[in-house]
């Protein structure tokens, strides 16, 4: 079992997977706590309660963009690289597999029809947050 995966560079975490196999009790985060985007996993048995709270305004300064996808069904290859566009390295991602993408670049290969879930920090800018490259492996 593979269960948590991070793909890196020398000084920095690309991404973060979870693979549909992991499983804890409780709850574990897997991103520094400077990270804009937190991804975490909680199990908790029946009856278990988490008390009722709000979250406190507490602005924030989103310097980039990170972001999540939740693989719904199918299968999709993921083509990382770093911040110069130079390939680091490709992982197959099925049914079930969340990954937080944090940072350097990245590219997608269907596989098969897939359905993903992305969340990202708002608000919307359309293109103006991406640069689009050709990438080579």
């Amino acid at each position: 079992m593979r269960n948590v995966e991070e793909i890196r560079t020398q000084e920095q975490i690309v991404a973060i997977i979870i693979y549909n196999d992991f499983n804890k009790d409780g709850i574990e985060f897997f991103t520094p706590a400077e990270f804009s985007q937190q991804l975490g996993f909680m199990k908790h048995s029946k009856g278990h309660k988490i008390q009722e709270h709000i979250h406190r305004l507490q602005p924030r300064e989103v310097k980039y963009t990170q972001e999540t996808l939740f693989i719904r069904n199918g299968r999709v290859r993921v083509h990382f690289y770093n911040d110069d566009k130079v390939h680091l390295t490709s992982r197959d991602l099925n049914t079930g597999d969340v990954i937080l993408l944090a940072s350097g670049g990245h590219g997608f290969e269907f596989l098969e029809d897939t359905e993903m879930v992305e969340v990202k920090q708002g608000p919307h800018s359309g293109d103006n947050d991406k640069e689009r490259f050709v990438g080579r492996k």
